[in-house]
């Protein structure tokens, strides 16, 4: 009988914007409660009110929110998130299947 744990995130990109989130509240550049209540925000403005599992529709919110943040901080530039968001999409595209995707290969 095979023992081993169910994985935390069932898309690494999920644990990697989680990760990230963390990372940026840590390195002190928002606090902890004014992320949550945005994400509430974002999830609610979304209909979002059933109990999630962490799929897509979270993490999308998710990330939707962290991009948010950081522009309103000044952080990062609409262009420059839909510039990276674009530069994701064509890696995403030209990488045959299974392989890892990367940025300027």
């Amino acid at each position: 009988m095979n023992t081993a744990p169910e994985p935390v995130f069932s898309q690494p990109w999920h644990a990697q914007v989680f990760a990230l989130t963390v990372y940026l509240n840590e390195a002190g550049h928002f606090d902890w409660p004014d992320w949550a209540a945005r994400f509430s925000t974002t999830l609610k403005a979304h209909g979002l009110t059933r109990e999630l599992d962490g799929g897509e529709d979270y993490f999308n919110a998710w990330l939707e929110t962290l991009e948010s943040l950081l522009t309103e901080l000044g952080q990062t530039s609409p262009d420059q998130v839909e510039q990276m968001r674009k530069a994701w999409e064509a890696a995403y595209l030209a990488t045959p299947h299974g392989d890892v995707v990367r940025l300027g290969t």
